[in-house]
């Protein structure tokens, strides 16, 4: 530990000495940003700025998706320190600046088109695996031209690589959930995988997690861990139930989605084990650098 003194190190100094509080830092209020009030302690995620008829007010969306507003400016705390909020500022000119980072933290490259699709595909079990990649990883596929598809299940999977007829310049990598050790999952893999005509055009690879919600960090969520979730029991509603969030049907499973979904913001929001994979999936479809179609 760094002790600092706050009346000066040089006891023997002349003059007198006033011991001054810190000013608070500000911070733009920007969608995503999670704060907490210091009054009632209400913690939430910015999802806009608006000005009213008393000034400008930040709009917080707790973890079970309500929504309120508060007076902007100070009251409120980043990672436990007092933090003012700023209106986000407006973006700037266009001009030349540095280099950025897109989600996955690969160097953005500005101003770039999206790159004709190549011949090879990523394949996910379902639309929120979809969205997830796309949300972290799409800057990236679309600079290397890889498309991926919702495969609705990995019991369709046999019959997609039929049609598809994968081959060296026509890849398929397939991110599967739940691959554990004697899972239906992991069975359809090895059966696939064997199979002559797919050795080196077909790359199953997957995560241990139930459902890709897993995948996603708990603290993100706003939790401590993600709940156990008795077996035969629909697994979406019934963590939503535990986490107290509103679970009476599969539409309160999408809208809960929607709000995960909208935490996530870059690479480090997801589990370093579906992060390592998709990033082995990019690498195999896209071997060699070159177009493949």
């Amino acid at each position: 530990m760094v002790f600092r003194d706050p009346y000066g190190s040089d006891v023997l100094s002349s003059g007198p000495r006033t011991l001054r509080r810190a000013p608070v830092p500000k911070r733009p209020a920007a969608p995503g940003l999670v704060v907490e009030v210091v009054e009632g302690g209400y913690v939430g995620a910015v999802t806009k700025v608006e000005k009213t008829s008393a000034g400008f007010s930040v709009w917080l969306e707790d973890r079970a998706g309500r929504v309120r507003p508060f007076p902007l400016g100070h009251g409120f705390l980043l990672d436990g320190r007092p933090v003012e909020l700023t209106r986000p500022e407006r973006a700037a000119t266009p001009g030349p600046r540095a280099p950025g980072r897109t989600a996955s933290g690969s160097i953005a490259v500005p101003e770039a088109r999206a790159r004709t699709a190549i011949g090879s595909r990523i394949w996910v079990e379902g639309k929120h695996d979809a969205e997830l990649v796309e949300r972290i990883w799409g800057d990236d596929l679309r600079i290397e031209g890889v498309v991926v598809e919702p495969l609705g299940g990995l019991d369709l999977l046999g019959d997609k690589l039929a049609e598809f007829r994968p081959d060296p310049a026509h890849r398929v990598g397939v991110l599967a959930d739940h691959i554990v050790a004697g899972s239906k999952e992991t069975r359809i893999a090895h059966d696939i995988l064997a199979r002559r005509e797919y050795r080196g055009v077909v790359h199953i690879i997957g995560h241990p997690y139930i459902d890709i919600w897993q995948a996603v960090r708990p603290a993100v969520v706003g939790i401590a861990a993600w709940p156990d979730v008795p077996r035969g029991e629909d697994w979406k509603l019934g963590v939503l139930k535990r986490i107290g969030w509103p679970h009476a049907d599969h539409r309160d499973a999408a809208r809960a989605w929607a709000t995960i979904l909208g935490r996530v913001r870059r690479m480090a929001d997801v589990e370093p084990a579906l992060a390592g994979r998709v990033e082995e999936l990019i690498d195999f479809v896209t071997v060699d650098g070159g177009p493949q179609g």
